[in-house]
């Protein structure tokens, strides 16, 4: 019997996750990516103890490069009157992160794609995406566009796979228009690699500067340099991707006249590459119909301030892989299970990252200073647990 086929849409976490998965069910998974080339680099991710596992269920673990400094580094907190006080890095949270960058994952992930010297080579066809996607009796027929010339041409498979992000084309044209979706937080983000640490503090430091509205979070790592996150609240969305992101950026930060936002400012007109974007959510009564199922960010999109987005990007995979192993002749018993056994730790981070976000950028005055007491009390309580064991 043929190995059933799959298609994946997109090359990031999500969908090398589930191409894994999907070969490690017994299927042919084929993955299109609609960019010519496969992309490296990215920004800080902390990868909590469920993806960790995950890339170990989908046997990448061995190539995953983690960037800890020794006891997760130091971390700094700027005051309002610009003194210095400890602070609470992302890798100082329960679980003990790993520290790494999207490209880490990516490059793990990629080396499961490519067999890793056991498994034979997942196919990748760059330059492609769908714009047609039918449900046939017992498959689906999909319309693929070369982005570099404009062929067509069509192909048939058992399973269509959307990993294509946030603003997934594959939901757009399956499950219909993103504005069903997506829900708006009313924030931008901003994110991009240092060329050097901030002058004054340690290689691996990592410094926050949190205030009513906006935040700049550098995030330091134990072999390369701190990687950089600006963020703020704004109430038109759509006006901030009208203006100049850099003149914007300027004026959102224009008050906080300190070296750690001139560093990151000054840094951020010298880079070639940044991620600049709203903050959303994605909220969906199911993430199958039929024989097209989505995954990561085109199904959940816990978002950046939720801290476990790459998570459960690997653990989507890894998941819907064990899924259908265990449902050989079955694929909507094996969605079904997959689904019910993601959908409430999805549910319960997407509401926890509303708490988080305040930790992130406070919202307001009163809450930045609620923000500054927790942060002051977790330090100490931190610093009292260290000086126990220690003396233990």
């Amino acid at each position: 019997m043929m190995p059933k086929r799959a298609l994946v849409v997109g090359l990031g976490i999500a969908g090398m996750s589930a191409a894994i998965g999907l070969r490690q069910a017994g299927w042919q998974p084929v993955i299109a990516e609609r960019a010519p080339e496969r992309r490296r680099g990215g920004y800080f991710i902390g990868l909590m103890p469920e993806g960790r596992q995950a890339a170990e269920d989908l046997g990448i673990s061995g190539h995953l490069h983690t960037r800890n400094p020794p006891g997760g580094g130091k971390a700094w907190s700027l005051n309002r009157r610009g003194g210095l006080e400890p602070g609470l890095g992302f890798l100082h949270q329960p679980g003990d992160p790993a520290a790494v960058v999207r490209g880490d994952i990516e490059a793990a992930l990629w080396e499961g794609v490519c067999g890793g010297g056991t498994d034979e080579p997942i196919p990748v066809w760059f330059a492609t995406k769908p714009v047609g996607i039918d449900e046939l009796d017992g498959g689906v027929r999909v319309l693929l566009e070369d982005t570099r010339t404009g062929a067509l041409r069509n192909e048939t498979f058992d399973l269509v796979v959307g990993a294509d992000g946030l603003r997934s084309n594959v939901r757009r044209m399956v499950f219909g228009p993103h504005e069903e979706f997506m829900t708006d937080w009313h924030a931008m983000i901003c994110a991009f690699q240092l060329k050097e640490q901030v002058p004054s503090f340690g290689e691996s430091d990592s410094v926050t500067v949190a205030r009513a509205g906006r935040a700049v979070w550098v995030f330091g790592f134990a072999d390369r340099p701190p990687t950089v996150l600006l963020t703020y609240r704004t109430d038109d969305v759509q006006a901030e991707f009208a203006a100049d992101r850099i003149a914007r950026l300027r004026e959102v930060f224009s008050d906080l006249d300190d070296p750690v936002v001139r560093h990151a400012l000054d840094a951020l007109e010298e880079t070639p590459d940044f991620l600049f974007d709203s903050v959303h959510q994605v909220k969906m009564p199911t993430w199958s119909r039929g024989r097209v199922v989505l995954v990561g960010d085109a199904a959940w999109c816990l978002n950046l301030y939720s801290g476990m987005g790459a998570t459960f990007g690997l653990l989507g995979g890894a998941e819907l892989g064990r899924a259908l192993r265990g449902h050989p002749g079955d694929l909507g018993a094996a969605l079904t299970e997959w689904e019910s056994r993601l959908r409430p730790s999805v549910v319960k981070h997407q509401h926890m990252a509303r708490l988080k976000s305040q930790m992130f950028v406070p919202s307001n005055l009163p809450i930045e200073a609620v923000r500054s007491v927790a942060v002051r009390l977790a330090c100490t309580l931190r610093e009292r647990r260290r000086a126990k064991a220690q003396a233990a």
